[in-house]
């Protein structure tokens, strides 16, 4: 999956590039084979080219793995220099040295000599004083004390180098001169830091962006909380809804708005106007403006935009209906209806489906509430007014039905409820009125009388 705090970092580092006339590039660090597939990283590429970063439009993708050969030349220049040396004590080691098992490592082997071999990992000498001044766009200059940082390992003990090295020597083979990324990375930084000036060169810009956090303030997890980009996707979140709305964590644009074209997004976001407090990824909100984006789009975009729900292509689970049942003309009829009541395109489903099946599926609870006493009569006068109607369109039916429960001392609303669960099976919905008329005469009698008949 494609975590949409991962996204939110994606697009920062999309802009800036653009706009230093830069390049964003992907890379892939794919070093541990556990967490690499192939369909991975495609549905990376593709939650990429959903939220509106291309293929074609970046470099890459670039695999770690094919820079082993650096990785590998990087640790031996850092032991040959003094700057690393060979350790092979275990965890337990460490603990039983130290007695804790909170406190690092103690610098048991930094002057013991001991060479390469199997089982030997190779630990960074970090320096006993000094501080290292992490130059932050977004959080100013973060000082780290050198005694604090452990000598940490670089490359394990079968000689495969750890991600902090790979990562620092990609992105000077790469060229990377801009580091855009989350909080949670910044403990790691002052080690890369490190890295960067034991081995010669001139560390990049970093921008530490704000956590993404859920509604008790906690990391948004992905053992806890809904995070997949491609989740949304498949919920029916337009992209540009979802684009709008991760920029704004932790930024905004100038005036008091919040859902602006993303030409404007791309001319004003600045990475030194980023917030760095943590980001309330604020589901409630996102669904709002997923709902005015739906509703701001043209009803023919509308209506290809509901297509995969409607038929069940890609990702999205075939709707209740068979294919052949589906009426494109009806759904027409209706869409414009449709799209002022859904905040995800996946609700079009249960808002339109008793056009498409052959009987509508009945909502028990709402049955049960709506179909009292008196409903039978209701139905029965109901059924034969309209029955009698001439010209079946909205307007007939409505001032029909509202003659049908004038008689009887009812209101629109309350004689209306038992004919919607009747042809809907829900209680709410689209306009009944416009809905019966595209029904036709004859489904919208036939289930009134099939609902007649489960009334005593």
């Amino acid at each position: 999956m494609f975590h949409v705090g991962g996204a939110r970092s994606a697009l920062q580092n999309w802009i800036y590039a653009k706009q230093q006339g830069g390049v964003f590039v992907l890379r892939i660090e794919d070093t541990d084979a556990a967490r690499n597939k192939p369909e991975w990283t495609e549905g990376i590429l593709s939650a990429l080219d959903w939220i509106g970063i291309s293929r074609g439009s970046y470099e890459g993708p670039y695999f770690q793995s094919e820079n082993a050969g650096e990785h590998r030349a990087a640790a031996t220049r850092l032991y040959e220099s003094g700057r690393a040396y060979y350790c092979d004590c275990t965890r337990e080691d460490v603990q039983a040295r130290t007695g804790s098992q909170y406190q690092g490592y103690d610098g048991y082997h930094r002057d013991r000599g001991l060479g390469p071999g199997p089982g030997h990992a190779l630990r960074f000498r970090t320096p006993d004083e000094g501080t290292t001044v992490v130059v932050d766009l977004i959080r100013g200059e973060p000082t780290f004390e050198n005694k604090l940082i452990e000598d940490f390992v670089i490359a394990r003990g079968d000689g495969s180098p750890v991600f902090l090295l790979a990562n620092v020597v990609d992105d000077m083979t790469m060229g990377i001169t801009h580091v855009i990324r989350a909080e949670e990375h910044l403990p790691n930084t002052p080690k890369q830091q490190l890295l960067w000036d034991a081995l010669g060169v001139k560390p990049p810009v970093w921008a530490h962006v704000p956590v993404v956090v859920n509604e008790k303030r906690q990391k948004l997890s992905k053992r806890r909380d809904k995070v997949a980009l491609e989740a949304y996707r498949d919920e029916g979140y337009l992209a540009g809804a979802m684009r709008n709305y991760l920029m704004l964590l932790g930024w905004a644009p100038s005036g008091d708005r919040e859902i602006v074209p993303w030409s404007v997004i791309e001319d004003e976001f600045r990475l030194e106007e980023v917030n760095p407090s943590p980001a309330f990824f604020d589901e409630k909100k996102l669904r709002a403006f997923n709902g005015e984006y739906i509703r701001a789009l043209p009803v023919a975009e509308f209506v290809d935009a509901c297509q995969p729900w409607l038929t069940g292509t890609g990702t999205i689970a075939p709707p209740p209906w068979q294919p052949e049942e589906f009426d494109a003309d009806a759904f027409a009829a209706v869409a414009s209806l449709a799209q002022t009541r859904i905040a995800v395109l996946s609700e079009i489903v249960p808002n339109v489906d008793f056009l498409f099946l052959a009987s509508p599926t009945i909502d028990e609870a709402a049955w049960t509430k709506t179909m009292k006493d008196g409903s039978a009569e209701l139905l029965d006068d109901a059924v034969a007014a309209f029955e009698a109607l001439e010209s079946w369109d909205a307007e007939a039916l409505k001032s029909t039905l509202e003659a049908v429960g004038a008689e009887r001392g009812l209101k629109l609303g309350k004689t209306q409820a038992p004919v919607r669960v009747a042809v809907t099976g829900r209680t709410v919905g689209l306009p009944l009125f416009e809905s019966l008329e595209v029904l036709g005469r004859e489904r919208t009698l036939t289930r009134m009388r099939a609902a007649r008949l489960r009334l005593p």
